[in-house]
């Protein structure tokens, strides 16, 4: 009995220490990760300032820009994944792109004489993606599930988008997908974050793309939505 007695003891202190290893590896992989966010934050924030005074060239190339941007998501990423440094600068050309992409939505919320929306836009936006990111950690819930149905929720906000844009030109239509868009991307933060906090991100770096993503377009919708009541 003595000896079963010590076996079990082992097992249970062996368990006991891999589990306190796999905790300490899923702590230091999301520390990791939202210094990442942050960081890219301030290369974004570096893309929009250094290239704000050539929004004229930026509004012209806009679709370039906004190219250039779905082929880092959907090829470069994927790319360079094999090589951490070049994921790694991938990380802040993509960001950096982003910031340079919304400086004509910027330009013309300072246009206006609105130029307090975008900081009070970036709190609105840092409180809610703070709030969301702690539920989704907290949640005994399982949001596994949503990625079909949010991806399919997000093409299809997209060609709506999209029909807006070049053929519908409607202010209401416009308000609608945006306020989708936010909503979206918040439930987004809650299933990434999630995701990253239970392994499914196999480096930093793509889980910080994920986390800029949904914060970066609640951001641009919460500054659309407060350019458009600031307008009326």
């Amino acid at each position: 009995m003595a000896l079963y007695d010590r076996d079990y003891n082992n097992n249970t202190a062996n368990v006991a220490n891999e589990t306190t290893a796999v905790v300490a590896t899923s702590v230091t992989f999301m520390k990791q990760t939202y210094q990442l966010l942050g960081a890219s934050m301030v290369a974004s924030a570096l893309g929009a300032y250094l290239t704000m005074p050539y929004v004229a060239t930026i509004s012209q190339y806009k679709w370039f820009i906004f190219g250039f941007v779905m082929l880092m998501v959907f090829f470069g990423f994927n790319a360079t994944r094999k090589n951490p440094t070049l994921h790694l600068m991938a990380l802040f050309v993509f960001t950096f792109a982003l910031g340079v992409m919304i400086v004509p939505l910027l330009a013309m919320i300072i246009g206006q004489g609105n130029g307090a929306l975008i900081g009070n836009a970036f709190l609105m936006t840092s409180v809610l993606f703070g709030a969301l990111s702690l539920f989704a950690i907290n949640s005994k819930s399982d949001f596994s599930s949503w990625g079909k149905p949010l991806f399919i929720t997000m093409i299809v906000i997209f060609v709506a988008s999209l029909v807006n844009i070049f053929i519908l030109h409607n202010p209401l239509m416009h308000v609608i997908i945006t306020a989708g868009i936010l909503l979206l991307f918040s439930l987004f933060t809650i299933y990434d974050t999630q995701n990253i906090a239970n392994g499914a991100y196999d480096s930093p770096v793509d889980a910080a793309v994920s986390l800029f993503l949904d914060f970066f377009n609640m951001f641009t919708s919460i500054l659309q939505l407060l350019g458009i009541m600031g307008d009326d």
